[in-house]
């Protein structure tokens, strides 16, 4: 089912979405230019494992946060 809904930009350029669309998907949004279209989609929080699958060995512990840094900075 699609739902359109005509809304004017303010003088800033934003438009407010309505507030059943920001309960449902979240406040944060991603835009994307298409062609001649732009495109909105709900951007859903993801850990950073959900994006890719890393191992490292680390010598530093992981309570080390800085010693972490400095070691995978010399990968």
């Amino acid at each position: 089912m699609h739902r359109v809904i005509e809304k004017t930009l303010d003088p800033q350029g934003r438009i407010l979405l309505p507030k059943e669309w920001r309960d449902k998907y979240g406040e944060k949004v991603v835009l994307f230019e298409v062609g001649d279209e732009l495109r909105l989609i709900p951007k859903k929080h993801k850990k950073l494992s959900d994006l890719a699958e890393v191992e490292v060995d680390l010598k530093s512990s992981l309570s080390d946060w800085h010693a972490v840094k400095k070691e995978l900075r010399k990968l």
